[in-house]
């Protein structure tokens, strides 16, 4: 099966991400790619971007656009149910100690944002596989970060799960004096589920580092402060062995650049200038990218 390359757009609140990501989509699908323009951020500007409303479902914005606002609180709802049926199914034999009245202590844990929001993006990756581009309208620096970070440390979480888990299993064995070691191993539900986690978040990672399959966007402005957590987010996807493939220089004015920062002249540049008029509506949008063709052409 096909998959889509996914765009990721990053960047500091107030930059031009979310129009960043709107006018990249909006190239993309007039070049006769199909896109899904999907907003991960809770804030969801593209509704003001494009005025119109959007909702979890994709909605036809041109022939070749379409756009999700994706619902984080329903996707939450969604994770807790999940935890709960593995909890319930895993643990069937304790229903007599009324496990039931601690769910809802879950919804309480830390992280369960950035769990959210993967699990939102596993789904529209799975969904909508046969287009062509899935272009990501990031939330905030620090969820965006946790997001991209999450594979990554939940396969050290699992790996010592899965020790744990069959450290138990050799002991059971042992009080139990049941020599099968192998069947059991077959038999155990929460090994295999560990097994299973552990294999699709493998793949995550794989695909967050492999540029084929995601490319992700840096929008930034000419200011200190911009900069500053440019760096930061480029310092720690580094870390993550996630490459940026583009970094947008948004909102130049005559003079200014952000070309002098050493760690950003290994990456492709794309430099937007200030819009003279606000960026609402699809004919403004499509007016700019007109204005701008040379610079709109460097994003493929």
């Amino acid at each position: 099966m096909s998959r889509a390359t996914n765009i990721f757009f990053m960047g500091k609140g107030g930059v031009g991400k979310s129009t960043s990501a709107a006018l990249h989509s909006l190239f993309l699908a007039g070049k006769g790619y199909r896109v899904i323009l999907v907003s991960l951020d809770p804030a969801h500007n593209q509704c003001d971007i494009f005025e119109r409303r959007f909702s979890d479902k994709p909605c036809k914005v041109t022939s070749n656009l379409f756009v999700i606002e994706v619902d984080q609180e329903r996707w939450i709802k969604t994770y807790l149910k999940d935890v709960q049926q593995q909890i319930n199914k895993a643990y069937a034999y304790l229903t007599a100690f009324n496990l039931e009245s601690h769910f809802k202590v879950i919804k309480h844990s830390p992280g369960l944002e950035e769990y959210a929001v993967l699990l939102a993006y596993k789904h529209i990756r799975n969904v909508y596989a046969d287009f062509d581009f899935l272009v990501f309208d990031m939330p905030p620096t620090a969820l965006s970060l946790k997001f991209f970070s999450l594979p990554s440390l939940s396969l050290i979480w699992l790996d010592h799960l899965l020790n744990l888990r069959r450290e138990i299993i050799k002991k059971r064995d042992l009080i139990t004096k049941i020599k099968l070691i192998k069947k059991e191993y077959e038999r155990d539900k929460l090994l295999n589920k560990i097994n299973e986690q552990q294999q699709d978040y493998q793949y995550l990672k794989k695909g967050f580092e492999t540029m084929d399959m995601t490319r992700i966007h840096l929008v930034l402005n000419p200011d200190k402060l911009a900069h500053a957590e440019s760096v930061r987010i480029l310092d720690r996807l580094v870390e993550l062995d996630i490459k940026v493939s583009r970094i947008i220089c948004n909102k130049l004015q005559a003079g200014l650049s952000c070309a002098k920062i050493k760690k950003f002249e290994e990456i492709p540049q794309i430099n937007f200038p200030a819009s003279l008029i606000p960026l609402i509506g699809i004919n403004a949008l499509r007016q700019f990218l007109k204005e701008n063709s040379n610079a709109a052409t460097k994003q493929l």
